[in-house]
């Protein structure tokens, strides 16, 4: 099992979603864990045997039919998972959280942060958080820039490598919150933007991009997110748009019932529970729709 199954506790959100005790259940296949303009992995990643290859989004699925990868099936995003089984309580919400775009264990972000932090401060208008990723939290010369600037500053967890030092709660942690907050932002689109949106949020994306230091620009970079996504971009953004764009992207017409997904990952049944037919062998094809509101797991034709 790939150990990227387990960022940001995905395997287990998933395996509470089909009623598994395990906290760290083994998940046949490889699972995209983070919303990207390619097929769903890292470029250049080499992905080995015949384990299906679990992506968010039917774009997703067709880019990485296009690019040779067979196997391929849509299940959503984990994060739409733990939205359908975390119901949001009335609570009144305010300020901005802001997601500075990131680097990650091989690779620093390059940028100005204080000219970020002059953006936000002629932007925003209500209290700003914000929440940096791990590399840079644990950076006094990038995380002061921001406490000095007199912004609560945070942190969700590591995600993890190798499957050690992971937050099993940190979407949770996010998920919480997204939903304190009026608004979601940051200098480049992202998962984090989408799982604002998908969670009651205003978002924008505003701010100089940033650049990752050896940033590979084969799939376009930065300059095509802004071109095929341009709706999401501004200060100030169209909600129903963006809600409309980040259900597709995050896939949640896609959720697969706990037996459909029992049943692609490998888990066993609870007993006295049959397997949809034929699901265990090969998972509902590309066409089909259930007449439930839950959609199938969808494969590559």
């Amino acid at each position: 099992m790939h150990h990227v199954n387990h960022f940001y506790g995905h395997a287990a959100i998933l395996g509470a979603w089909c009623g598994l005790t395990d906290p760290q259940p083994r998940v046949r296949g490889y699972l995209q864990h983070g919303w990207n303009i390619g097929d769903g992995w890292e470029l250049h990643a080499r992905i080995e045997g015949h384990d299906p290859l679990l992506v968010w989004s039917e774009q997703t699925r067709r880019r990485a039919w296009s690019l040779g990868r067979r196997n391929v099936f849509v299940l959503g995003a984990p994060w739409a998972y733990l939205l359908r089984m975390t119901p949001e309580e009335p609570a009144p919400r305010a300020g901005t959280v802001f997601y500075p775009f990131h680097g990650w264990e091989k690779q620093e972000v390059l940028g100005d942060h204080r000219r970020l932090v002059d953006t936000i401060r002629a932007v925003e208008t209500e209290p700003v958080t914000i929440c940096l990723h791990w590399n840079e939290y644990t950076a006094p010369r990038v995380r002061d820039v921001y406490e000095r600037a007199g912004f609560e500053v945070v942190c969700h967890g590591r995600r993890g490598w190798g499957r050690r030092d992971g937050d099993p709660d940190f979407l949770h942690r996010q998920l919480a919150t997204l939903r304190r907050h009026r608004r979601v932002a940051s200098n480049r689109l992202s998962t984090a933007v989408l799982y604002g949106i998908t969670a009651g949020c205003e978002p924008a994306v505003y701010g100089d991009p940033m650049t990752l230091d050896g940033e590979d620009q084969t799939m376009g970079g930065a300059e095509r997110v802004r071109r095929q996504w341009a709706p999401l971009h501004g200060e100030q953004v169209d909600l129903p748009t963006a809600r409309a764009i980040a259900h597709d992207e995050l896939g949640l017409a896609h959720l697969a019932s706990p037996a459909e997904l029992r049943a692609l990952l490998g888990w066993p049944e609870p007993p006295g529970t049959a397997a949809p037919p034929g699901l265990a062998a090969r998972p509902t094809t590309a066409g089909a729709r259930p007449a439930t509101p839950v959609a199938t797991v969808r494969e590559a034709a």
